[in-house]
């Protein structure tokens, strides 16, 4: 394995002392080359040190490494709100019929930037009076059904459930559960407000408020 190894650096030295030409510079490439035979490889490369000799470039000092930065930004986190119809007619009746109408675009605005957050949207009502709200002119709440209805609208990541129709009371009542969000979101439904008017309504323009909600 030795004098594998010597005969290349030899070899390599005769190619050097070619490429020098004439002068001293050639004589230290031979000298190389000689040395290389007789002695291996230490004395080559002496030979190749000696002044006017060919040299090998050193390779460039190490610089510093590639610079890091550290990059920040924010999302903005808003809050949990719903809007609703100030006002609504939903129509007339005969006393012992029923009247439906819908109660307006009912939405929902979620920009708490949240994850896997929920929220739940409610309705109450109080009774509905004509007149002078006497017992003869007043429909209980209870006679009232409302109806979420499927979504008409949504935005985002969420999954969305309008609850089922029910009486309404003064206590607030789910409308529309909301799990599983993600980032911003919206929803929008059109409720149905459905009257089951009495055998023994007094005529008049019935008024009552009903309360809506989101948590």
């Amino acid at each position: 394995m030795r004098g594998k190894i010597l005969t290349v650096t030899a070899a390599a030295a005769c190619v050097v002392a070619a490429g020098l030409g004439h002068g001293s510079n050639a004589s230290a490439a031979v000298v190389a080359h000689s040395s290389a035979a007789r002695g291996g490889l230490p004395a080559a490369a002496a030979a190749l040190a000696a002044p006017g000799a060919a040299q090998i470039p050193a390779l460039p000092a190490a610089g510093p490494g590639d610079p890091d930065t550290t990059v920040t930004f924010g999302i903005n986190v808003g809050e949990l709100s719903m809007t609703a119809p100030s006002s609504a007619a939903i129509g007339a009746g005969d006393p012992g019929t029923t009247i439906a109408g819908a109660l307006g675009a009912v939405t929902v605005t979620d920009v708490r930037a949240a994850l896997d957050a929920t929220w739940t949207a409610t309705a109450s009502s109080t009774a509905w009076t004509t007149g002078g709200g006497t017992p003869a002119e007043t429909i209980p709440a209870g006679d009232v059904t409302y109806t979420a209805g499927a979504l008409t609208a949504s935005t985002g990541t969420a999954t969305f459930a309008p609850q089922a129709p029910f009486a309404l009371s003064g206590a607030p009542h789910d409308t529309v559960i909301t799990t599983a969000i993600t980032g911003n979101n919206t929803a929008t439904w059109d409720p149905t407000l459905t009257v089951a008017v009495p055998p023994a309504a007094v005529g008049g323009v019935y008024a009552g408020t009903i309360s809506q909600s989101v948590a």
